[in-house]
């Protein structure tokens, strides 16, 4: 009884110290939303607050009798987003749907026999040795029979259409556009919160200056709400700390 108890001790401090660090964590986001991975990093790690991008202005100078300005890229100006500041508008139509179904049946059975009816006049001797009699014709005899099975399905279905303009943060050396947006719509004391975050290129930028969502690399999409009613709909903070620590 003893050992099973120090055993059962044991298990369990393994077990606390392999999940302390999660639970912790877990601990520390309360009532908070899941935090989306930042671009390029640990997902553990937490995105910087930056304050709005703008490109160095550069001075207009008009040479006399000239429609050309120094400076200037192309007579006709491109006006999709290229530099720190611009602005473009991104495309957001995620339309997933995924059905997934396995089936997994596993059975195995063994049986193993032997006897020792003759062994140079011993196997006599050995029923002496064994209490309760001996039977050469059953001196071994083994079988085992398993058998596993196991199903799982997963039914998904995904649509979200949303427009939002973003902001050119950094350009990369190779040329791509590090952009960010935030919008904001509040509604009585509901706010709707979508954020979008990406790398983009700028040949993928279409002539009405817009991106879509596809063609976004490390893209960091969320969309939700706060506000009286999301505080409603989600479990109470003693209910929250309750699931993280109790272990059954």
């Amino acid at each position: 009884m003893r050992n099973d108890l120090c055993r059962f001790v044991f298990v369990g401090i393994v077990a606390f110290d392999l999940a302390s660090c999660t639970t912790m964590d877990r601990l520390d986001r309360v009532g908070e939303p899941p935090q989306l991975s930042p671009m390029g990093g640990s997902p553990r790690s937490s995105q910087r607050q930056i304050a709005l991008p703008m490109a160095p202005q550069e001075p207009t100078v008009y040479q006399s009798n000239s429609l050309w300005a120094a400076g200037s890229r192309s007579f006709f100006k491109d006006q999709r987003a290229s530099k720190v500041g611009d602005i473009l508008t991104v495309l957001i139509d995620i339309s997933d749907k995924a059905e997934l179904s396995n089936q997994t049946a596993r059975s195995r059975t063994g049986t193993e026999k032997a006897d020792v009816t003759s062994l140079l006049g011993l196997e006599q001797a050995a029923g002496q040795l064994l209490p309760g009699g001996y039977d050469p014709t059953k001196a071994i005899a083994l079988g085992s029979d398993s058998s596993t099975q196991g199903a799982g399905s997963v039914n998904r279905k995904e649509k979200v259409a949303l427009t939002v303009a973003a902001v050119v943060s950094q350009v990369l050396p190779n040329g791509n556009l590090v952009i960010q947006g935030h919008q904001e719509v509040r509604v009585n004391f509901e706010i709707r919160d979508l954020t979008v975050t990406g790398i983009v290129r700028p040949e993928d930028i279409s002539a009405t200056n817009e991106v879509k969502h596809t063609q976004m690399a490390e893209a960091r999409i969320s969309y939700g709400g706060r506000g009286q009613l999301t505080d409603v709909q989600q479990p109470r903070y003693g209910q929250q700390v309750v699931d993280i620590l109790f272990p059954f």
